[in-house]
């Protein structure tokens, strides 16, 4: 079986995007035909300003999402990236083989950087660093497929061209990974900003849809969409990004085409009504599931702890051999070590 990981971070509260985009694939796909695995990527969550206590609640909050959402632990490894040390490990050692330029072109830096340097800050060095760390997480595991958004597509070519030059140089040690988009629905876009993603990090919510937001809530939030000039309903992403938005929402949740669904309405308050239900019946299993997890909370952290044992085991022979070929000297083993101890004591004796 080919092997995927793919991550989510812990920077917000999981939104529609996340899942029509990403986790729903996750349970339905990738679990049943892959050695897949799936992360918390909680160190991802350092990179900028931040609450301790939030991201370790919104940690637990995602792993019980993802749980909620169909990830079935004895189908795939569900863990949270901090609690497996050879991430770290492996990430210096490819920002040893990263370029600064490299870095410095990535889409989403660029633009953060830019978004401080207008209020008069500057970025943690994390920010800069972080796609290293990502192409870490990837290359551990001697992963196939990385299932993402268009969003993070350029992250996964960073993790492939370190895989290559890594091995060019210092011998073949990683698997070369590759993107896997999905064909509907890879970005969901903000309801009051149909050109901008819908992101966790938005700061009014109002184009947002939570997955754990209540119907109404869901309802309001749909109803209130941007949609565009004239009265026809149809598709087009360039020119109609609002309705394009909402008719590839409604497409997601039903399992239609969203050109052909635009066929089939005359005004937009009949489509929104319908893509408002659509979008409330597919959150509402995952909810259900979601308060029935938080009232055993143990069992999501025997699920961690397992996970994490599982990845480990899996990492860190990629990551020992990875050590070995870029030329660090083998940590000497715990029984060498005692008795090289007992000899230097004896000596001395």
């Amino acid at each position: 079986m080919a092997r995927v990981f793919s991550g989510i971070q812990p920077t917000g509260h999981l939104t529609l995007g996340n899942y029509l985009g990403a986790m729903r694939r996750w349970a339905e796909v990738d679990q049943h035909q892959a050695d897949a695995l799936f992360c918390v990527v909680d160190l991802h969550a350092l990179t900028m300003d931040h609450d301790p206590a939030r991201v370790r609640r919104l940690s637990r909050q995602a792993a019980t999402l993802l749980l909620a959402s169909g990830l079935d632990p004895e189908l795939c490894t569900l863990f949270v990236q901090s609690h497996v040390d050879e991430h770290a490990r492996l990430s210096y050692v490819l920002e040893c083989v990263a370029s600064d330029g490299e870095m410095r072109r990535m889409i989403q830096y660029k633009e953060k950087a830019a978004k401080e340097a207008a209020r008069g800050r500057s970025v943690r060095v994390s920010l800069l660093t972080y796609p290293v760390l990502m192409a870490a997480d990837i290359l551990a595991y001697r992963t196939d497929d990385v299932p993402v958004g268009e969003d993070q597509a350029q992250h996964v070519e960073l993790a492939r061209d370190l895989a290559v030059r890594f091995n060019q140089r210092y011998g073949h040690t990683f698997t070369v990974p590759r993107a896997t988009l999905p064909a509907v629905a890879a970005r969901v876009m903000n309801l009051q900003e149909p050109t901008r993603k819908m992101g966790k990090s938005d700061e009014s919510g109002l184009g947002v849809v939570y997955l754990l937001d209540e119907p109404d809530v869901v309802r309001k939030k749909v109803m209130r969409a941007v949609t565009d000039s004239g009265r026809e309903v149809v598709y087009d992403r360039e020119e109609r990004p609002g309705l394009a938005n909402l008719l590839e929402i409604l497409a997601a949740c039903t399992g239609r085409d969203p050109e052909a669904l635009s066929d089939a309405y005359e005004s937009y308050g009949a489509l929104k009504k319908d893509t408002a239900e659509a979008v409330v019946e597919v959150l509402r299993p995952v909810q259900d599931r979601h308060r029935e997890l938080c009232a055993d909370p143990g069992y999501v952290e025997g699920v961690l702890r397992a996970g994490a044992g599982r990845a480990r085991a899996m990492a860190r022979p990629t990551v020992d051999a990875a050590y070995r070929a870029i030329g660090l000297l083998p940590a000497v083993p715990e029984a060498g070590a005692e008795a090289d101890a007992g000899g230097v004591l004896n000596a001395v004796r």
